[in-house]
């Protein structure tokens, strides 16, 4: 499986972005897609999931009500367009993949199989 994520930019404080992941190569087996960020030394946090089927998703406290994830099975593809960004969103944001099954939401970076490369997201203060 192979994720591209896209979109990242500059942007002032409180504005938007969309980012983007595409996923190809052998996808039957992806359960669940994520995104993560990482700020400059700091660890990896989850920001948000979302299953296959687009209908269990789950947000950090910290993007709730600001960010929203999506998905488009027909381009195998997943979205985060993030709102009323803040100097704090400033990181580079990973989408992952992950291959285990249930019904669960899944948060923490050991639970996800595949990687994009990242795209950077950098807001203005």
């Amino acid at each position: 499986v192979q994720l591209q994520a896209s979109g990242g930019g500059f942007v002032q404080t409180g504005g938007s972005l969309r980012l983007s992941c595409t996923a190809s190569g052998s996808i039957d087996g992806i359960n669940g897609l994520a995104w993560f960020r990482q700020a400059t030394g700091k660890e990896r946090e989850f920001v948000a999931y979302i299953n296959w089927s687009g209908r269990r998703i789950r947000y950090s406290d910290s993007v709730n009500g600001r960010f929203i994830i999506s998905r488009d099975g027909a381009n195998n593809a997943m979205y985060l367009k993030m709102n009323s960004l803040k100097f704090e969103d400033t990181a580079t944001y990973y989408c992952a993949a992950t291959s285990l099954t249930g019904t669960y939401f899944y948060t923490t970076s050991q639970d996800f199989d595949y990687w994009g490369q990242g795209t950077q997201v950098t807001v203005s203060s």
